[in-house]
């Protein structure tokens, strides 16, 4: 609970300072293409690090890396709302935070996912993991409202609630209890830094389904094209966008609280897979609805969809990898997610270009449908997959 608590704090102050920092930038520059840089900039050191960051993860306490990520974002947060009151902020400094935030992230996504097994026995990881997915759910949702809120009070409060926010899951990080066993010191070489690489391409089950969850977003996400829809082709103006955007995670957090309560337990890559389709299914609804609501019940109900996908793959993820590969797995795995959400809006932007913004939605949620018939034929270890804990065989004595 300590820990979720945690999450759900840095989440949230994760979400306000982001929604801080690109409201900021477009104050002072007015340029779409700045907006396009600090994501950019926030994308490329966690790009480049991850690797080295999931061997870091695998040498040291975990916790203390979890609590000196958020730490530093929150120093990053004290230094803008600083830069704001003395009136020094400016486009070269939120640029150069916004790289900090990055190479922070790399850090902190694989140490988050691969402390979780310690905390939790193996049986209850998966209701763990949705357990985490609901107040990380709630913490998108949430985090950029409240930070809305208080912009009406002015950017400054934004950035200080968010270093308060930050230092409440740096203490609770901190408090944390938990068996930790130092790892064996071994020489940093190209063969350890990627030997998550190497441990999932031998592992069918954990290839097969984090390159699912790849090809589905890239091909199936549509967040990019949401401003298209909601002005052009549903009529609803700013507000709309809104909801349109807040409907996936409203979907997500109900299925993540539903899978807290019942969690999958028998046909899980089976489920796996039917999920990522039913994803594919709700965003070729969406790209041919000129209904508003619709449209929210389809994007709602494939966040509930891809939920299911990021529980079971988690849980799978972390079971099938022993702990100590798990923060270099964990890393490669934030590469494979980050590279299929920003990625997946640059295919949106191109295929919207050439075939129109129906035409890429469409064609997207189609392709998405084929990747999950096509990975039951590729991968059958995968859709085989009866459990997440995979008993061990029973060995009986030999006779005296």
């Amino acid at each position: 609970m300590q820990m979720w608590t945690a999450r759900l704090f840095g989440t949230a102050a994760s979400q306000m300072l982001l929604v801080a920092i690109g409201w900021h930038m477009y104050e002072l520059t007015g340029s779409a293409w700045d907006l396009g840089l600090v994501g950019l900039y926030q994308f490329v050191p966690a790009l480049l690090l991850a690797l080295l960051a999931g061997h870091v993860v695998d040498r040291h306490h975990r916790g203390r890396i979890v609590a000196a990520c958020f730490a530093v974002q929150g120093l990053v947060a004290l230094a803008l709302l600083l830069a704001v009151l003395e009136k020094h902020d400016t486009r070269g400094l939120l640029l150069g935070l916004s790289l900090v935030l990055g190479a922070v992230r790399a850090f902190q996504m694989p140490a988050q996912q691969a402390l979780t097994p310690l905390l939790v026995p193996p049986a209850m990881l998966s209701r763990a993991m949705a357990f985490s997915s609901a107040g990380m759910q709630g913490a998108i949702i949430g985090g950029p409202a409240l930070g809305g809120l208080l912009f009406v009070a002015g950017m400054a409060v934004v950035y200080g609630a968010s270093v308060v926010f930050f230092a409440v899951a740096c203490a609770l990080v901190l408090r944390l209890r938990y068996a930790y066993t130092p790892a064996a010191r071994e020489p940093v070489t190209l063969a350890t830094v990627f030997a998550g690489v190497d441990f999932i391409w031998k592992r069918k089950p954990v290839l097969g389904a984090v390159s699912l969850d790849l090809f589905a977003v890239l091909l199936g996400g549509a967040v990019a094209l949401l401003p298209i829809y909601a002005k052009d082709i549903l009529h609803t103006g700013p507000w709309g966008l809104g909801l349109l955007r807040s409907a996936p995670a409203v979907g997500a957090l109900v299925m993540s609280i539903a899978l807290t309560r019942r969690p999958v337990e028998r046909n899980v890559g089976r489920t796996l897979l039917l999920a990522v389709g039913l994803f594919g299914v709700c965003m070729v609804v969406f790209g041919i609805s000129k209904s508003f609501v619709v449209s929210l019940i389809a994007l709602a109900v494939s966040g509930g969809a891809d939920m299911v996908n990021v529980v079971i793959r988690q849980t799978l993820v972390q079971l099938e990898t022993p702990d100590a590969m798990r923060g270099r797995v964990s890393a490669v795995n934030s590469i494979f997610i980050g590279a299929s959400n920003q990625l997946g809006e640059f295919e949106s932007g191109a295929t919207a270009a050439l075939l129109g913004p129906v035409g890429s939605v469409v064609v997207g949620g189609v392709g998405t449908m084929l990747v999950a018939l096509t990975w039951f034929k590729l991968f059958p270890s995968l859709a085989q997959r009866d459990r997440l804990v995979v008993a061990a065989p029973s060995v009986r004595p030999p006779p005296a």
